[in-house]
């Protein structure tokens, strides 16, 4: 055996003098002074030395901290002085003391974050729209009770004593990674696993699968309780036929509790702490190699999938320094392969401080008659000002357009008679659309012609066809460089980009944006055919204020595409600049603002 350095011998020190433990709570209820419990928790954390995240909201607290045991008995007595946490279930375990390695810094235990957040976990894409009310939440049944329900295939939840047990479901409410380590199996009982990335994606999934829940016993799980408040409720308030829904109080960890040696759960149960998972007395392990298929179920090497991030499990024998690896959600909709460099995943995530988080990746559309090159350009602002939460992907449309050039009198003789139509190729970058008039001509990029016209401010008006072909194009881009969490649109490309955020259950699996940003955009024909407040996904609309100097596409426009999103998903950001996208305070604040919800 090699000699135990000074640090190891330290921490261990530590484990054997200073019992370790983890503490995780949560508590729905309405904070009057938020202010007032976020100095709170600053200083009776600090003083305790406790590490760990604390989320606040108007609506309640979500805690994950960790620390001396001692310490952490110290802050429930604390809490349990202020009424607002009558109630609340403290799942205090005892684990080994983190070191400061990669795990530990990716969870956020080795430091004190303290935030106030919109949500307490972001349910949906748009944090603010129809939000559920928790005090509609599902009945809550304790360890014990969960155990006999599933012991009995659903006879205890309506009383009756028939042999139907199709009428008990098993609903996951985690995420896939979660799931593949752990879960709980009977076959009495239909269980539902939605595979999900993340939990903002379980609305979707519960929209799309209503016929299977509907006049159902829903049992639903989660790790420790709070992801099934939300979703229980989001269930409950579809009506009539959605009233039967349960959920395990205090999740996994307190089922495991009641239940040292599994009971009906399999595997171990995923946490979002340092110790990573946490498993019965049973030596159990579902999950297989995402390469060779063996039992491994170990996810502290911390292998991700180079589209998404997420968490992917990598044997030790499969695992080889460099290499990246792509998740099976990603691989059903065939995205690459494991081997590229792992130098490219850094360009994808940000460390920042104790956290690390991932980076918003933004396709990004430019205006007619430009090109990606050119609108890369004239975003170098945004791009420096958003490169610690974003990366933006240019890319160019599929329709060129003929180069035309002015005079200033617009009376100047014919192209053919001009030196400028006689310039050598590759004189001037190609210029594209998304959409473009019914007679627009075909070009070969070499020759030039005079306009028809002086500018014509209304010209976005002609410009109907194309969209077939751009909408085309566009998946095929997200199928090669994707995926995208949002889309990015400027005047004719915010146009574009509003028309494919129209019709998400047609492109479900090919592009899955969770928002989009429309720049002095306008509503296309391809939108004029849906209603207004049609569109749920959460956008941001950034345009000129009137009177304005945006001689292009004037306020009453961009206002009017704003309108075909449903009320609280669209945010707007009037500035008082032209037809640009404005980098200054306030405005880039109120950007960031918006994109940060989806980090």
């Amino acid at each position: 055996m090699g000699a135990i350095s000074g640090g190891d011998r330290e921490n261990q020190r530590i484990e054997e003098e200073e019992p370790y433990g983890v503490l995780l709570y949560y508590k729905y209820t309405s904070i009057p002074a938020l202010s007032e419990l976020a100095s709170f928790y600053e200083s009776n954390c600090s003083s305790l030395g406790l590490l760990g995240r604390v989320r606040l909201s108007p609506h309640g607290v979500n805690v994950t901290v960790g620390g001396r045991l001692a310490a952490l008995e110290e802050h429930i007595d604390a809490l349990k002085l202020n009424p607002l946490f009558e109630g609340t279930d403290f799942k205090l375990a005892s684990c080994h003391h983190p070191l400061n390695n990669k795990v530990a810094q990716e969870c956020g235990f080795t430091s004190l974050s303290i935030r106030v957040v919109e949500e307490l976990v972001t349910f949906s894409p748009c944090p603010l729209l129809k939000s559920p009310e928790i005090s509609n939440a599902g009945k809550h049944l304790s360890a014990a009770e969960f155990h006999s329900v599933l012991q009995n295939a659903g006879k205890l939840l309506d009383g009756n004593s028939g042999d139907d047990n199709k009428e008990l479901i098993l609903l996951d409410a985690r995420n896939l990674y979660e799931t593949r380590i752990g879960k709980f199996e009977t076959t009495n009982v239909d269980t539902f696993d939605p595979e999900i990335r993340q939990y903002s994606d379980l609305p979707s999934w519960i929209d799309r699968n209503t016929d299977k829940l509907k006049g159902k016993n829903v049992l639903m799980y989660c790790t420790g309780g709070i992801r099934c408040e939300m979703a229980s409720a989001y269930i409950r308030s579809k009506g009539a036929g959605f009233e039967n829904v349960f959920q395990l109080f205090g999740g996994i960890q307190r089922y495991l509790e009641q239940f040292p040696d599994g009971g009906f759960f399999k595997g171990k149960n995923f946490v979002f702490d340092h110790r990573i998972s946490v498993g019965s007395s049973k030596f159990d392990i579902i999950g297989n190699c995402l390469l060779c298929g063996s039992s491994f179920d170990d996810y502290s090497p911390r292998c991700r999938c180079q589209f998404c991030r997420m968490l992917v499990l990598v044997c030790d024998s499969c695992r080889v320094k460099g290499d990246l690896y792509v998740c099976e959600l990603c691989r059903k909709h065939g995205k690459g392969t494991h081997t590229f460099s792992l130098e490219l995943s850094s360009q994808h995530s940000e460390t920042n401080g104790s956290e690390t988080r991932q980076k918003l990746r933004i396709l990004c559309l430019h205006g007619f008659r430009q090109n990606a090159s050119g609108f890369k350009g004239r975003s170098g602002s945004l791009i420096k000002k958003l490169k610690n939460i974003a990366e933006l992907v240019f890319v160019d449309a599929p329709h060129e357009l003929p180069f035309v050039y002015q005079t200033p009198e617009n009376d100047a003789p014919s192209s053919d008679q001009n030196p400028i139509s006689t310039l050598p190729p590759g004189t001037c970058k190609k210029k594209f659309a998304w959409l473009v008039s019914p007679d627009s001509e075909k070009t070969d990029g070499t020759s030039w012609r005079l306009a028809e016209g002086k500018f014509d401010p209304l010209q976005y008006q002609y410009q109907t066809d194309g969209f077939d072909e751009s909408l085309a194009y566009l998946k095929k881009v997200s199928s090669e460089q994707g995926p995208f969490d949002g889309i990015l649109g400027f005047s004719q490309g915010a146009a574009m980009a509003a028309a494919v955020c129209g019709q998400p259950d047609s492109l479900k699996g090919e592009m899955d944006f969770r928002f989009c940003v429309l720049c002095s955009g306008f509503a296309p024909l391809p939108l004029l055919e849906k209603k207004r407040r049609s569109i749920r996904c959460p956008s941001l609309h950034i345009f000129g204020s009137e009177p304005g100097k945006d001689r292009q596409i004037v306020t009453r426009v961009s206002a009017d595409l704003a309108e075909f999103f449903e009320e609280g998903c669209a945010t707007v950001i009037e500035h008082d600049s032209g037809h640009i996208i404005p980098t200054r305070a306030p405005y880039i604040d109120e950007i960031k603002a918006f994109l940060k919800r989806f980090i």
